[in-house]
C-alpha cells in the first residue's frame, strides 16, 4: 500500500505536520487546515513562516485567530529568484535538522512552496501538495509559478488536487491515482469563514464605500492587479481601462488595493492620486479583502485567488490575464478571459455593468472550486498519512461538472457570440 510506504519516512512518534506559508495566499489557504488539525486533535501542526512576504502571512493568520510557530528570517539583496530559493533552502534545511518534521505541506506554486518541496524530499519526509495539479501549460505565464508546481509535482508524494480537472492533469502527467485526492480548495472554507463576522474596517473610507455598495447606493468594482507579467506596458493598459470605465459609469466606485511591490504601487498610486471613484488603498486584512468582494458587481483581477473565491459570491471576475491555469470558472461561466488589452477590457466590464442578463448569467449557482470542507480532507490525509485515521476521506465532486455551468442560471456566458 502507497499509504504504508509514505508512513515509512516517518520518525517513530513523530506526528509534528509543518504548514509553510510565506505569501498570503498561502498562509490564506493553509490556515483552515490548521484549525482542522487542532480541532481533531491527530497530528500537531505547525505553521511555519518562510520570511518571503512575513508582514502579509503574518496578517492573513490573524484573520483566523492563528499566528506563526515558527518565524523564519531571510536575508534580501538582490530581491532574485535564485537569493529568494537559496535563503529558503538554507533555513528550512537548518529548522528541519532541530525540528524534523514527520510530514510537510506546502500550497500551491510559490518559491516558498518549492523550497519546502525540495527541503522535504531531500531528508525523506513526505510532501503533501495541496493545490496541486494546476496547469496552464505555458512555462512563462504565470512566471515563475508555473514550472514551481511542476517540480514540486515531482517531489510530491501525496496530491490534493482541488478539483477534478486538476486531478486528471496529474494523472496524465504520469502521477499514480492512489497518490491524488480531489479536496476542494481550502480558499472556500477560508472566505466562507472569513465573512461569517460583522464587517470592520480600518480605513473609514472603504468602511463607507463598501457599506453604499451593499445599501445599493453605488456598484463596487475591486480590481486587484499584481503578477509579474503585468508588470510595466500591461498593466499601464489595465489602468488606463479601469479610468475610462469610471467615466463611463459614473455610478460605480473602484476598489483598488496596491501591492506593496514599488513597480506595482507607484504605478497605481501615481495614476489615481486625484480620482474620487478609486479608492487606492494599501493590501487589505483578508476579512476586509473577503467583505469588499462579496460586496461587489464585478471584479477585474490576475489573481488566482480571486477566480476561486468569487464565485462563492456570485460575482462574476473579468481574468486580466491571457491564459488561466483555474480553466474551470472560465468552462462554468463564472469568468470570462479578458487579458490586458486596454478596448477589450473596458468593452466586456461595460458589456457586464450595462447588461442585467449577461451578469446574471454569470453568477454562481455553486462554486466549482469546493464545498468548504478542502481543509476537513487535507487533515484526514494527513491524519492517514501519519497511521492516525484508518482510510483516506471521500474526494469532493461538484456539483455539476464544469461544460454544465455551474456557475451559470442560463447558458454559458449569457453573451453573444462576439463577446466572447
Amino acid at each position: 500500500m502507497y499509504g504504508s510506504e509514505i508512513n515509512s519516512f516517518a520518525p517513530h512518534g513523530q506526528s509534528e505536520v509543518w504548514l509553510v506559508a510565506g505569501t498570503r495566499p498561502e498562509a490564506v489557504k493553509l490556515a483552515p487546515v490548521a484549525r482542522a488539525s487542532f480541532d481533531n486533535g491527530r497530528i500537531r501542526p505547525v505553521m511555519v513562516a518562510s520570511g518571503q512576504h512575513p508582514e502579509m502571512v503574518s496578517q492573513a493568520l490573524r484573520t483566523f485567530g492563528l499566528e506563526s510557530d515558527v518565524d523564519i528570517t531571510v536575508r534580501r539583496g538582490s530581491g532574485t529568484q535564485p537569493e529568494l530559493l537559496s535563503e529558503l533552502i538554507t533555513a528550512l534545511d537548518e529548522l528541519a535538522e532541530s525540528r524534523p518534521p514527520a510530514a510537510v505541506l506546502v500550497q500551491g506554486d510559490t518559491t516558498t512552496t518549492l523550497a519546502g518541496a525540495l527541503t522535504a524530499f531531500w531528508r525523506r519526509v513526505p510532501v503533501v501538495h495541496l493545490e496541486a495539479g494546476l496547469r496552464s501549460f505555458d512555462l512563462r505565464a504565470p512566471f515563475p509559478e508555473e514550472l514551481n508546481r511542476r517540480m514540486v509535482t515531482q517531489a510530491g508524494d501525496f496530491h490534493l488536487a482541488p478539483t477534478e480537472l486538476a486531478a486528471r492533469n496529474l494523472r496524465d502527467s504520469g502521477i499514480a491515482p492512489e497518490r491524488i485526492l480531489v479536496s476542494g480548495n481550502t480558499v472556500v472554507d477560508a472566505v466562507e469563514s472569513a465573512t461569517r463576522g460583522e464587517r470592520v474596517f480600518e480605513n473609514g473610507e472603504l468602511a463607507g464605500t463598501v457599506e453604499r455598495a451593499a445599501n445599493g447606493d453605488d456598484r463596487l468594482v475591486l480590481v486587484t492587479v499584481h503578477r509579474r507579467e503585468s508588470w510595466g506596458e500591461p498593466m499601464r493598459r489595465i489602468l488606463t481601462a479601469v479610468r475610462e470605465l469610471t467615466t463611463l459609469h459614473p455610478d460605480i466606485r473602484v476598489v483598488l488595493p496596491a501591492h506593496p511591490n514599488p513597480r506595482v504601487g507607484g504605478m497605481v498610486r501615481g495614476m489615481f492620486e486625484a480620482d474620487p471613484r478609486v479608492l487606492v488603498t494599501d493590501p487589505l486584512p483578508y476579512g476586509e479583502l473577503a467583505h469588499v468582494l462579496a460586496a461587489s458587481t464585478l471584479v477585474l483581477s490576475d489573481s488566482g485567488g480571486i477566480q476561486e473565491e468569487a464565485p462563492a459570491f456570485g460575482v462574476p471576475v473579468l481574468v486580466l490575464r491571457d491564459v488561466t491555469e483555474r480553466t474551470e470558472a472560465v468552462d462554468a461561466g463564472c469568468a470570462l478571459l479578458v487579458g490586458s488589452e486596454r478596448a477589450r477590457i473596458v468593452h466586456h466590464a461595460s458589456r457586464l455593468l450595462d447588461d442585467a442578463r449577461a451578469r446574471e448569467s454569470m453568477l454562481a449557482g455553486g462554486n466549482p472550486f469546493g464545498d468548504g470542507r478542502g481543509a476537513e480532507r487535507a487533515e484526514a490525509v494527513l491524519a492517514w498519512l501519519l497511521g492516525a485515521a484508518p482510510e483516506l476521506p471521500e474526494p469532493f465532486v461538484a456539483a455539476t461538472s464544469p461544460a454544465s455551468g455551474a456557475c451559470s442560471s442560463a447558458d454559458s456566458t449569457g453573451l453573444p457570440e462576439h463577446f466572447g
